[in-house]
């Protein structure tokens, strides 16, 4: 299937396929705090999954992917939550921007994103765009054939 981008593909499989391709390849770096930190400080806990790093990493790189350059400010805002203040109405909270710019600083390490010298903030790399045109390809063969 020429043609095939991230674009066409569902992202909750998409990104779950990635996620699976980073961990088996195993070169994606790891903070040794993913254990234990909170993603936000509206979360009460951790995340419960212990691959979230590599699903938040699929996550940052699809985003990235889809609009050309994009900062950590603007990733703290999407990966944000609604914060439980009790009794008073819920506001929304921005997510960390240590576990987002880390994820970013990963992905850099293994070529998948660079950083924009001329807008600031990082863009996909010519071959962290192959990487997942690749995985998209494959995430919709596989659905193809799941539908026969």
């Amino acid at each position: 299937m020429p043609g095939v981008s991230v674009r066409d593909v569902e992202a909750g499989k998409f990104i779950e396929a990635y996620a699976a391709f980073l961990k088996r390849q195993g070169r994606l770096p790891i903070p040794a705090w993913v254990d234990t930190v909170k993603t936000s400080h509206a979360k009460e806990l951790p995340p419960q999954n212990i691959d979230w790093y590599y699903v938040r990493a699929a996550a940052v790189a699809r985003h990235i992917y889809l609009r050309k350059t994009v900062g950590i400010g603007r990733l703290r805002k999407v990966h944000g939550s609604q914060k439980n203040r009790g009794s008073r109405p819920s506001h929304h909270v921005d997510a960390s921007g240590s576990v987002d710019r880390k994820v970013c600083q990963s992905l850099e390490k293994i070529g998948v994103l660079e950083q924009d010298e001329e807008k600031g903030g990082r863009r996909i790399t010519q071959s962290g765009q192959r990487d997942l045109d690749r995985i998209a390809m494959t995430t919709l063969e596989a659905e193809e054939e799941d539908d026969e």
